[in-house]
């Protein structure tokens, strides 16, 4: 579970993010770059960054994570070579591509676990041979790590239940009931979700009628899982969905609608800002999605892992920068240094103060198609 290093970051939390995290990150990358880090190029023989991903079902790891990742690395350290992998949510792929580059001489492992608990065995590999290890947007468990960077996990499924919880309120249902449709029963960052939002549902009064864990957070398990509910539940038998992320959700949504269920009278819930999220928030399909910038946490991952494989100290701004929590977190046997984002609750009222604003998506990009009408509708072009 994840521990604040003081009361007076607990209390900043609610109040930093956006652009003041991007501001952060051109700080780190100067700090770097004048520790002796090369810049130009890109010529390679420089230190080695391998970058392990975890899977391709959720758009953003490929489409976002990935190219900022790396556009980062090659802006601050023009020498540096990159070493790329995807394990297609495989536990033993991603053992091999760790193996893999350690073997191929990397410097540092930024590793986004398949499996946290999995993941330790690489780590300790890693360790072994004096390669430091940054965990990615998930926290690898009982194995040291260097660094985390990553969203505050209690905390987006905190925001996602209380989002949920206010529109129940408003649409005459506060005590739901809910299906929940939560993350993998074998990725212990599902807990962390799941610990945040029951907090907030259990003091909203929200029944949950049913409770699934989604394997892979799959869409199509989670199609099943919310037929199932209906199927037990009827179509009267519950006034919301909360889904971890926004895969699941599109799951429960087309269970819904193949149901007659008519899904904006079903808020859902989600979390990525994937561009179908943010089409389905626009045609009023789903009702949220728990968006935490990419640029910033791939920035900032980008800065430190390049640090941790030259060698350097890790620019001492970073946790006292506005924008982003620097804290410590617990990971099983050791207290690691972390870099915590802060999510926003992204509804069909902000769309554009948010996922266009920040350039995560463009109008282009969610107007395209039969989605143009939802766009003039809520003021985005």
């Amino acid at each position: 579970m994840l521990t604040r290093a003081s009361g007076d970051l607990v209390k900043a939390r609610k109040s930093r993010i956006g652009m003041a995290a991007i501001a952060m990150v051109g700080l780190i990358a100067l700090s770097v770059i004048a520790a002796g880090c090369g810049g130009g190029g890109g010529g390679g023989g420089g230190p080695k960054v391998a970058l392990l991903l975890p899977e391709s079902k959720t758009s953003r790891y490929e489409s976002r994570d990935r190219p900022e990742f790396e556009e980062k690395v090659e802006e601050i350290c023009g020498d540096c070579e990159i070493v790329y992998s995807n394990a297609s949510q495989s536990v033993d792929k991603q053992r091999a591509q760790a193996r893999a580059a350690l073997t191929q001489g990397a410097n540092v492992l930024v590793i986004d676990p398949v499996d946290a608990r999995a993941a330790a065995a690489v780590a300790k590999e890693a360790e072994r041979k004096r390669v430091p290890v940054l965990s990615y947007d998930r926290l690898i468990l009982s194995a040291p790590s260097a660094y985390y960077v990553g969203p505050d996990v209690q905390k987006v499924g905190e925001l996602q239940a209380e989002a949920l919880s206010r529109e129940l309120r408003e649409d005459g249902h506060p005590n739901g009931p809910i299906v929940m449709l939560n993350g993998s029963p074998t990725d212990p960052t599902s807990a962390q979700f799941k610990l945040g939002a029951a907090d907030v549902l259990e003091h909203a009064g929200v029944e949950i009628a049913r409770e699934y864990g989604t394997p892979d957070g799959s869409p199509a398990r989670a199609r099943s899982e919310t037929k199932e509910a209906i199927a037990a539940l009827g179509k009267n038998g519950f006034n919301g969905v909360y889904a971890l992320t926004d895969g699941i959700a599109g799951g429960a949504i087309a269970a819904m609608k193949a149901a007659g269920i008519e899904p904006k009278s079903k808020p859902t819930t989600g979390q990525d800002a994937e561009l179908e999220a943010i089409q389905r928030i626009l045609a009023e399909e789903q009702f949220m999605t728990a968006y935490v910038p990419v640029e910033p946490e791939a920035n900032a991952a980008a800065e430190i892992a390049v640090a941790l494989a030259e060698k350097k100290k890790i620019p001492p701004g970073l946790a006292h920068t506005e924008g982003l929590l620097a804290v410590r977190v617990n990971n099983g046997p050791e207290e690691v240094s972390a870099i915590l984002l802060l999510p926003v609750a992204v509804t069909r009222d902000n769309v554009k103060s948010t996922i266009v604003r920040d350039g995560f998506w463009s109008a282009s990009e969610i107007c395209a198609g039969p989605h143009k009408k939802d766009c003039e509708e809520a003021g985005i072009d």
